[in-house]
């Protein structure tokens, strides 16, 4: 059976043994990824993290702040990831007031030789975990829903966009 290199798992040799991706010969492009999810919590939770109410502070600006730390940090969490140097990380939030539910987006772009999935994958999940971390004296039966890659552009693989 031929092999399909856009299937083929890049992190393992042909011996199966972990590898970091060579991206030495690649072409630097421009690459964007943006990635979302949420976290639902209690109604006094949310009505505290609207209102900037919440005891240890304005939870939506300190949770940006991580998420978009952790979108440059992504090298020293994930095991065989590149050092990037980003262009740019942005984390935004919407409320969902109906749902109780904090509503997250990452985007990350560099002009470089890999993608920016899992920075964009991180600082939405990492932005989760600081909500829950700040709100957990409150709720901790807040729940991090649906983290997910919505889109991302450039590379060798080229685009993709989410259907659902």
């Amino acid at each position: 059976m031929a092999e399909d290199n856009n299937k083929r798992l890049t992190h393992f040799d042909s011996e199966g043994k972990a590898v970091m991706v060579d991206v030495g010969g690649k072409q630097e492009t421009q690459r964007v990824a943006v990635a979302a999810g949420s976290i639902s919590m209690s109604r006094e939770a949310f009505e505290l993290v609207k209102s900037g109410s919440m005891a240890k502070g304005d939870v939506l600006g300190v949770a940006r702040i991580a998420g978009i730390m952790a979108a440059k940090s992504v090298d020293r969490l994930i095991p065989l990831t590149h050092p990037l140097m980003i262009n740019k990380a942005e984390v935004d939030f919407s409320l969902d007031e109906e749902g109780c539910r904090v509503a997250i987006e990452a985007v990350v772009a560099i002009t470089g030789k890999t993608g920016v999935e899992m920075e964009a994958l991180t600082a939405v999940s990492i932005a989760a975990l600081t909500i829950y971390d700040m709100c957990k004296a409150v709720d901790k039966t807040m729940k991090i829903n649906d983290i997910r890659l919505l889109r991302k552009t450039g590379g060798k693989s080229g685009d993709f966009n989410r259907d659902d």
